[in-house]
């Protein structure tokens, strides 16, 4: 069962989602890049990986203020209604406008005045940088080809490109519907990896949404089958503290499939109703490592760890 994205009238009452499951939840601009800036820091406080979740959240806190002081006003009617089925904000096929190129300026001037000598130089390199050269290297990152993208720009570019498509995304006058169809693993609004699952609390307590590392929106996948592959046979969860009396407690798990060799955290809101998709993700970089050392390659992208070139 595969999700689109179509125009809110195309969906008659009552007919808007399979046993009243919200097949897609956009982001809330309000809050997102302030709740996850106060994650990060609570989890960096007892993290080896402190230091760099307190920079993340710095840039959380600079995603906020630019939403606040940039915000986009676009139609985007027109790509709903020729989507046909199609993510309507591809990132391969959306042409993008000078308005993600403001952001990241204006997240430049957000985080220089409190960055260390190291980041201040790498943000005035990239500030002085053509406009040519940023497209470039942000059209390189959309592609996952990032060897064509120097490590220490990446997740300055990629906040402004998320900062940007999630703002588009939170403007379309569209609902989720669901579909048979391949290509779930991708976010129905962009086309783009999740960062991680996420089990939800709430009205929709106990359901599995993949979360968008681009435009942050939520899709729904039960929880039966594989998220990359759609297996259903041989998946196994593993976590950081497996065979202790607190496992089945435990906020980040990965799913592995022995089917495609992937593997995918989830994030248990359930366990702490803090937790966070991108954040919770990023501090437990040493069940990446357990993953990998067992043969199984991760299905997502993190948007403060991109892959080595």
């Amino acid at each position: 069962m595969s999700i689109q994205i179509v125009p809110q009238d195309e969906l008659a009452d009552g007919k808007k989602t399979a046993g009243n499951i919200p097949p897609v939840l956009f982001a809330n601009l309000k809050i997102l890049y302030q709740r996850r800036a106060e994650r990060l820091r609570q989890l960096a406080e007892k993290n080896p990986l402190g230091a760099y979740l307190n920079f993340s959240a710095s840039i959380c806190d600079a995603q906020q203020r630019v939403l606040d002081e940039f915000p986009l006003n676009i139609d985007l009617s027109e790509e709903l209604q020729k989507a046909a089925g199609k993510p309507p904000l591809d990132y391969a096929l959306f042409p993008r406008t000078p308005h993600w190129l403001a952001l990241l300026d204006a997240l430049i001037a957000a985080l220089k005045p409190g960055a260390s000598e190291p980041v201040r130089l790498v943000l005035e390199r990239l500030e002085h940088s053509p406009n040519l050269q940023r497209e470039m290297m942000a059209t390189h990152l959309l592609n996952q080809d990032f060897k064509h993208v120097p490590a220490d720009n990446a997740p300055f570019i990629w906040a402004a490109l998320s900062l940007y498509w999630m703002q588009m995304a939170a403007q379309l006058r569209g609902v989720g519907r669901a579909e048979y169809g391949e290509n779930r693993q991708f976010c129905p609004v962009c086309a783009s990896l999740p960062v991680s699952g996420v089990v939800t609390l709430g009205a929709i307590t106990g359901l599995r949404y993949l979360h968008c590392s681009l435009c942050e929106t939520e899709w729904h996948v039960v929880r039966a089958k594989c998220s990359n592959c759609e297996e259903m046979e041989k998946l196994h969860y593993w976590s950081l503290d497996d065979g202790s009396t607190n496992s089945e407690k435990t906020v980040v798990k990965a799913e592995s499939c022995d089917d495609c060799g992937s593997y995918l955290k989830i994030i248990y809101q359930e366990q702490d109703p803090q937790a966070d998709a991108v954040a919770d993700d990023l501090a437990s970089l040493w069940l990446d490592q357990r993953m990998e050392e067992k043969g199984f390659a991760s299905s997502s992208l993190n948007p403060f760890l991109f892959p080595a070139s």
